[in-house]
């Protein structure tokens, strides 16, 4: 299928002067719509409003936002639905406009084809070169500003990976390059805080909210490297792919364990 693009709910182009384009001024959320409906659509709207409230964004209607996207949906199928909030656009310079008018880009595009073998063997992961930098203002929420993680993509090309590990300037694991990631050892879950850096996904909180209702301990911490070679199993999670178990990390082969199973079979991914 063609992408369709929608700016503020017309088939036009964006403004050049949108403060998304120069500065990465805004916001956006990633999400998975099957027969028209989005899976858990009011966590990723929770998303964009506190993002918007951070950078100090008007929000956009959720009711607006439900109907754009409920009317531009096909009714049967799976796509992938991206929406962009920017401030809008501005004259030249980092001064926002006051008031702002923001911007709402809409995209439907196809879904991708991911393999059963990601669910059923788990993925390989390999450690990034690259750093991501510590702003606890712009921590959790998700920015436009990806420059981290394009480059750090640069890195895993010709690799036999599937996510990149990354960790942030104090040596602490932060995330996956699109992706949040979870150790478990004993039974017990735990993930990075991300109170420095990185994108609080709304996958990451379905599975630690999952976790803390079937009883096994979750907890938001800081993670350092070693313990992921401790680590009974490890996995990343993401809106889109749901839960991918990690079966080969830096060269290290780990199985794909119960906690992991039992959270993807919980949620509906896989065959677990």
């Amino acid at each position: 299928m063609n992408t369709l693009w929608l700016v503020n709910g017309q088939t036009t182009g964006v403004d050049p002067a949108d403060r998304g384009l120069a500065y990465g001024d805004g916001l956006f959320e990633t999400m998975a719509a099957s027969d028209g409906r989005i899976r858990w659509l009011d966590l990723h709207l929770d998303r964009l409003e506190e993002g918007c409230r951070r950078l100090e964004i008007p929000a956009p209607s959720r009711s607006l936002v439900t109907r754009e996207i409920e009317g531009c949906c096909p009714r049967n199928g799976r796509v992938v639905v991206k929406l962009i909030v920017t401030r809008g656009p501005g004259a030249r310079g980092y001064p926002p406009p006051e008031p702002a008018t923001p911007t709402r880009v809409l995209a439907i595009s196809q879904w991708p084809d991911y393999p059963d073998s990601y669910y059923r063997d788990g993925i390989g992961m390999r450690t990034c070169k690259l750093r991501l930098g510590e702003n606890p203002a712009l921590a959790g929420i998700k920015h436009l500003c990806r420059l981290e993680q394009v480059l750090a993509q640069l890195e895993l090309r010709g690799q036999a990976v599937q996510q990149g590990l990354m960790l942030d300037a104090s040596g602490c694991v932060a995330q996956g390059t699109s992706s949040n990631i979870f150790i478990a050892r004993g039974g017990e879950l735990a993930t990075p805080s991300l109170t420095r850096c990185g994108i609080k996904g709304v996958m990451r909180r379905v599975a630690l909210d999952t976790a803390r209702r079937l009883g096994v301990r979750a907890e938001e911490r800081d993670v350092v490297p070693a313990e992921l070679t401790e680590a009974d199993e490890v996995f990343v999670t993401n809106a889109l792919f749901g839960i991918w178990p990690v079966t080969q990390l830096d060269g290290r082969c780990l199985a794909v364990g119960p906690t992991t199973e039992r959270l993807m079979r919980e949620l509906g991914y896989g065959n677990a």
